[in-house]
């Protein structure tokens, strides 16, 4: 990794710029800091001012090359992520690439009105260098605490932050008061041009994509989730509801038709009388195209919106500082 970093930084392996503003909201990490919900909030914050497109590489997808989202699009075309973005923001152009380089303008050919690309989890990239670079660590796994797979969970040590221009710690306790954030930031030792900022998560109410039904704080929940950190999850729905039992799965994970069954099994021998089955947002939108979407329908299958918020007296800065770049590149 050094030395690959190395040939980049010297200049041995080109590195391709754009003159359009490219934002990239990536991690040191291996899944887990929010990169999603952070890209939502981009979207929702610029998407009133410019022209968007979303650029990914679309993990776990089962197709190859560079796919632009159109009316064929699905999880298993695109990837989950990409997916739920152009399910649920249907004015930004949407698209996948294994090379980030070749996908711009790839992408910029199919939407040529697009004014701002969004990158998903192309910190790594090294043959793009975006305009802007977000790097996201969360609050109780820092990158300057962690360390390199296997012996923790990065894929790239703590020194490549110095690529970043902004980061945010993510996840964060709503607590979180202005002394523990200025420890936080001087653990983080950014660099002159470096900004810090804060954010955690919220949840939505559950909706439903099978049957509806009473939601009430004495129900019974089997929830389940494919994701790279599903501990907030859990820890939410234990607050919740009088009885949770989560099934974790690996990330991106594409559930069976036995393992749908053996959830529904779980969600029948439970004992209290009001009870839900319960997923995250990129499970629920791979779920959609399962081959057993009625069977789905005929069970309380919900799914937990989550969004993102940044903590008092940073979101005004962050917004300011995402505004700026946009307006001015």
């Amino acid at each position: 990794m050094r030395l690959r970093n190395y040939l980049y930084d010297s200049g041995i392996f080109g590195v391709s710029t754009f003159d359009i503003p490219t934002i990239n909201v990536g991690n040191l990490a291996f899944g887990g800091t929010g990169k999603t919900p952070h890209t939502e909030y981009l979207i929702c914050l610029l998407k009133n001012h410019k022209r968007l497109g979303f650029l990914s590489r679309g993990y776990k997808r089962k197709t190859t090359g560079y796919v632009f989202a159109d009316a064929q699009a699905s999880p298993s075309r695109i990837g989950d992520e990409p997916f739920q973005i152009f399910s649920k923001f249907k004015d930004v152009a949407v698209a996948v690439s294994e090379n980030r380089v070749l996908g711009i303008p790839n992408l910029l050919f199919d939407a040529p009105e697009t004014e701002v690309i969004l990158l998903d989890d192309a910190y790594q990239h090294r043959a793009l260098k975006p305009g802007l670079n977000i790097l996201l660590t969360e609050q109780n796994r820092l990158y300057t605490t962690d360390r390199l797979v296997p012996a923790g969970y990065l894929r790239e040590y703590a020194a490549a932050a110095a690529r970043a221009d902004l980061i945010v710690v993510s996840k964060c306790s709503p607590n979180l008061s202005a002394e523990e954030q200025a420890q936080i930031e001087k653990q983080l030792n950014p660099l002159p041009h470096q900004k810090v900022f804060f954010s955690g998560i919220t949840y939505g109410i559950p909706k439903a994509f099978g049957q509806e039904t009473v939601l009430t704080p004495d129900m019974g929940v089997i929830a389940f989730a494919g994701i790279a950190n599903t501990a907030p999850f859990e820890a939410y729905l234990q607050t919740q509801y009088a009885k949770v039992i989560c099934q974790k799965f690996p990330d991106h994970h594409y559930i069976s038709e036995k393992e749908l069954m053996e959830l529904i099994g779980a969600y029948e021998r439970l004992e209290e009388k009001d009870k839900i089955l319960l997923t995250t947002e990129k499970d629920y939108q791979k779920l959609l195209e399962s081959p057993f979407a009625a069977t789905i329908k005929q069970y309380p299958f919900y799914y937990l919106p989550i969004e993102v918020y940044f903590l008092a007296g940073n979101k005004h800065n962050f917004d300011d500082e995402i505004l700026h770049y946009v307006q001015h590149n």
